[in-house]
């Protein structure tokens, strides 16, 4: 029996409780549209509209077209770990819905004002009601359109301190349009669109197989760049597509991961992504993927997050080799062929297709079945070019093709070229020293010194282009390029919105090289992203420089002349002969006369 104590313990009030359930599950807009999204889909939704207003910080409104509720059940749908998904302890060991504990309603609910409106296919009228501090109030009859629209207003209007630490709306909607493109890619037979203050920013129709969803949600280049991956183990399989190590990237996106159709993170299967690719992706590239994994849900946890974002493998080691065994033979690292039977893993068989597999073949690999939620799946480097652009007297010389004026300037005793390996590094007697210069690296260095003092003196010059590039961007990129367009402006880059999520190049920075733009951009809308977190403004400007220099720079594989070579070593030399380019990597490796007697005997004599 409890007996009174001193008073410090007490129960806490229980909207407090409601308060604080809720920060854990509801911590920004776009965890309201992902919790929405995800009852909507275990309803059976075809069909799903996301409306927002000023990032989610006005209005967020979710209609599906699913089997909708009853006037009882949607009521008590806001009672705390109120759920029709789970019957006894038993059911969290499979878990086959995207949503099981019954804490979003009530926890959205808890910090914003709802409205409520819903029907089923056989009632004659639907209902309606808002819910205000937890209370219901408000009951009316509705139209009888089977499905649920949830409209969610005055986020965080009772958590001033949570209010304060958003962002602004277009940061915000850039973290919405990412939960709307997941859910996308997830389900690709489920018809999506994003509106947002009034403007459709997506628009994705049903398709019948992963491959063209992704082709509806991923740059137009994506998929040709990709490898298709597929094994399969007992009782889990991976499919998906991951990028040529010849076209990976810095940037990160997309890295996408789907267990039983739930957007998760899992450091073991990333590793095992990394793994799969082993030497050859370059160093300072990503692994670029969308991966779909399905696993029986008696052999893994989603139980582990409030979120529902970490997940845990019973088999983690047999999950972990089943993808890098599966990657490997897509970049056709694997040494042996697969074959018609199975290759032994553990004790366990692994299932492999051939090399050829052809995307839209009619196997099972190859289309995608509608399935309720959790259900599992029967399923160069050479640079584009622009016209040349003469450099003006006075002005930093310019390289825009390889038949352009060379790279020469004035000439000097101190460095003497005497030539080029694999058209990637340049060898240079350097006063009494050997020196091999990577002239990626060296290049990239010498322009990024270079848009440095521009930027600091503020006078960065823009380059127009002849001919303006459209590149097409994922719209949550889209998005975070028109909140900071102005700000590129400053560092020469001039950008035009061309269509929802396009945008026209119209001028660079003066003194960069031919540049493939897309690619380009992505590497710099990526730094963008991380411009919330930056200290100073120096802090924010120095990786868009960076990226600006990298994709400027002569890449490797381009053939120099020694008068070219002498010039890029001069440059080079004139910014104080740095080791690393602006990324990291080594630009330079050197032998002095003292270093060469010695390896070859000769100091002493």
């Amino acid at each position: 029996m409890v007996t009174a104590g001193s008073g410090k313990i007490r129960i806490l009030p229980g909207e407090v409780v409601s308060r604080i359930a809720a920060g854990e599950v509801i911590e920004r807009p776009a965890a309201v549209v992902k919790e929405l999204i995800e009852n909507s889909l275990d309803a059976g939704s075809r069909s799903i509209i996301v409306e927002i207003q000023d990032g989610g910080l006005t209005m967020i409104r979710v209609t599906d077209d699913g089997e909708g509720m009853e006037p009882d059940d949607a009521m008590l749908a806001f009672e705390r770990h109120a759920t029709s998904k789970l019957r006894s302890d038993r059911d969290l060991w499979t878990i086959r819905t995207m949503g099981f504990r019954g804490e979003a309603l009530p926890s959205i609910a808890a910090v914003s004002q709802v409205r409520v409106s819903t029907a089923v296919r056989s009632a004659a009228v639907g209902v309606s009601f808002r819910v205000r501090e937890g209370k219901i109030e408000g009951i009316a009859e509705a139209p009888p359109v089977a499905g649920t629209s949830i409209e969610v207003k005055e986020l965080f209007h009772n958590q001033p301190a949570r209010k304060k630490f958003l962002k602004s709306a277009p940061a915000e909607f850039s973290h919405i349009s990412r939960v709307v493109q997941q859910a996308a890619l997830a389900w690709p037979f489920v018809h999506f669109r994003l509106l947002h203050n009034g403007t459709e920013v997506m628009n994705y129709p049903a398709v019948s197989s992963e491959r063209d969803r992704i082709g509806q949600v991923s740059r137009p280049s994506f998929l040709a760049h990709c490898r298709p991956v597929q094994a399969a183990l007992p009782t889990a399989r991976v499919s998906g597509y991951v990028i040529d190590p010849v076209q990976a990237r810095s940037s990160r996106v997309p890295q996408e991961l789907f267990l039983n159709r739930r957007p998760v993170r899992n450091a073991a299967v990333f590793h095992a992504v990394t793994e799969g690719y082993g030497a050859s992706l370059a160093k300072g590239r990503q692994p670029l993927f969308v991966l779909f994994l399905d696993v029986d849900p008696d052999r893994v946890d989603v139980n582990v997050h409030p979120a529902k974002r970490e997940i845990r493998f019973a088999d983690q080691d047999l999950i972990h080799q089943l993808v890098r065994r599966a990657v490997r033979h897509a970049l056709g690292v694997e040494t042996r062929p697969p074959v018609a039977g199975a290759e032994e893993a553990n004790g366990e068989a692994i299932q492999t297709r051939s090399q050829t597999w052809v995307v839209n073949d009619e196997s099972e690999w190859g289309r995608t079945r509608p399935a309720q939620a959790g259900g599992s799946v029967e399923s160069s480097d050479q640079p584009l070019g622009r016209p040349d652009v003469p450099p003006q007297e006075g002005a930093q010389l310019v390289f825009v093709s390889e038949a352009a004026e060379p790279y020469v300037r004035v000439p000097s005793r101190e460095v003497l070229p005497l030539g080029q390996l694999k058209r990637t590094f340049l060898i240079v007697q350097l006063g009494g020293d050997l020196a091999v210069i990577d002239q990626h690296t060296a290049h990239e260095r010498v322009l990024y010194e270079r848009l440095f003092r521009a930027w600091a003196s503020r006078d960065v010059r823009s380059q127009p282009l002849l001919i303006p590039e459209t590149v097409v961007l994922p719209a949550s990129h889209a998005t975070l390029l028109g909140r900071y367009q102005g700000d590129l402006e400053k560092l020469g880059l001039e950008l035009e919105p061309f269509g929802p999520s396009s945008v026209l190049v119209r001028a660079v920075p003066m003194g960069l090289g031919k540049i493939e733009m897309e690619p380009f951009l992505l590497d710099v809308l990526d730094d963008l992203s991380q411009w919330d977190d930056a200290s100073t403004v120096e802090a924010k400007v120095r990786p868009i420089l960076a990226s600006l220099a990298c994709h400027g720079a002569i890449r490797s594989g381009r053939s120099l002349e020694l008068p070219e070579i002498k010039a890029l070593v001069e440059d080079w030399r004139a910014e104080g002969e740095p080791t690393t380019c602006p990324h990291g990597r080594r630009t330079v490796f050197r032998l002095g006369t003292d270093d060469l007697e010695k390896m070859f005997g000769r100091a002493g004599w």
